[in-house]
């Protein structure tokens, strides 16, 4: 958490003041302070880092286990 607060701290002010950035620190001080969920920090610090980053999903290649195959149809 030290680590994220650090690196946090050393943003641009422009990068520092966005929303997402904001929520981050949010999330690590109520973690820090009242003992949160760390995952609760960890979200915000990721959603953070990938800010304006469009997942992209590619086409589905079916399944990959196909059909069943018993014994009796050897």
């Amino acid at each position: 958490m030290r680590d994220a607060a650090s690196y946090i701290m050393k943003l641009p002010k422009a990068e520092h003041s966005a929303p997402e950035w904001l929520a981050a620190m949010e999330a690590l001080i109520l973690v820090a302070g009242s003992g949160g969920p760390t995952m609760l920090a960890r979200i915000g610090v990721m959603r953070a880092l990938n800010r304006g980053r469009v997942p992209e999903f590619t086409e589905s290649k079916g399944h990959h286990w196909g059909r069943r195959k018993l014994k009796r149809d050897q």
